[in-house]
């Protein structure tokens, strides 16, 4: 089996540095300084005990790839960008290949579904971040993150057995579902705190919105009928397997919204998370005023240049109340 990480960002990069230097064989798809420092010296991967130098072939798109029936395919993207990058993956000739959305939220799985025949779903829980071009930093030990696998909408087989396998014995730590998705809509719920931190700062609290966003969120689920596991705190395997510790060379960056903010992207991925939520609502009536506040405010953040902790609390407080006695928010 060849592992194809589709997107060497953050998790991306951990997951292909992670691979390589267990021995599997690794092609990733990257661009800009990214690819060019990977092609040029390899990937190098902080963590909080050594630092280690990847080194696998990176291209710049999927058309690159002379695709093999075996191959597995991570799309490790972020989900605005899963579409334009699933065409491009249709243009190499793909077909039977196992496709294995490593992301946040649940709308990936389903738009690769339209598309490939064998997908399947990861629930990622992995902090990590990019500290410069051809640099990761991946913040957690004994392991460098935990990952829920299954095949999509139900079930597992024997791709998931496989990956999990190279994972393992790449100190990831992997566990094969029958319902992934039950794991992937419990990390959801975490992943709604994303847009306070990038509004906030890093320093912030704002647990009392945190409550808020995951109370509407929760009240969704219920309606639309969607069963969720807890992947947070509540979860053992996180006392066990992912401890997170600083890395010296690598400063606080926060979450994947804060880094795209902070990087400049011209994206974020809250229409995706809390974005989510408003939709359930909407589809279901339950008002979503908090989640609704947030995701337009992710896109006005993104539109004005605004950087993390641009935010005042004073103001999105006083917002939400006024939007909160407003009918279909």
């Amino acid at each position: 089996m060849r592992i194809i990480i589709y997107g060497v960002g953050a998790i991306g990069g951990t997951v292909a540095a992670a691979l390589a230097l267990s021995g599997q064989e690794v092609i990733g798809i990257a661009r800009g300084a990214q690819l060019l420092a990977i092609q040029k010296d390899g990937l190098v991967l902080r963590t909080p005990e050594k630092t280690e130098r990847a080194q696998f072939s990176c291209v710049s798109d999927p058309t690159e790839i002379d695709l093999r029936p075996d191959d597995a395919i991570l799309l490790t993207m972020k989900t605005q960008d899963t579409l334009p990058a699933l065409e491009r993956l249709r243009a190499t000739g793909a077909a039977g290949q196992a496709v294995f959305c490593v992301q946040n939220g649940v709308a990936n799985e389903r738009f690769a579904l339209r598309l490939f025949p064998e997908v399947h779903g990861m629930t990622v829980m992995m902090p990590a971040a990019i500290s410069g071009p051809g640099e990761i930093a991946a913040f957690s030990m004994p392991r460098h993150g935990i990952f829920d696998i299954g095949r999509y909408p139900g079930g597992s087989n024997a791709h998931d057995t496989a990956l999990a396998e190279a994972l393992e014995a790449a100190n990831i730590a992997t566990f094969v579902s029958q319902d992934v998705m039950q794991s992937k809509y419990g990390k959801l719920l975490l992943n709604l705190s994303n847009i306070l931190q990038a509004a906030f700062g890093l320093d912030a609290d704002y647990t009392h919105l945190e409550a808020l966003l995951r109370a509407e969120a929760e009240a969704a689920f219920k309606a639309a009928g969607i069963p969720w596991l807890d992947v947070g705190g509540a979860d053992p395997r996180r006392t066990q397997l992912m401890q997170q510790r600083p890395i010296a060379e690598v400063g606080r960056l926060g979450s994947s919204t804060v880094q795209s903010l902070a990087r400049g992207t011209g994206s974020v991925e809250t229409d995706y998370l809390n974005g989510e939520i408003v939709l359930l609502g909407r589809l279901h009536g339950v008002a979503t005023p908090a989640n609704t506040y947030f995701t337009e405010l992710g896109t006005r953040m993104v539109r004005d240049g605004l950087k993390p902790g641009a935010i005042s609390m004073s103001e999105v407080e006083a917002q939400l109340s006024v939007l909160s006695a407003m009918p279909g928010r």
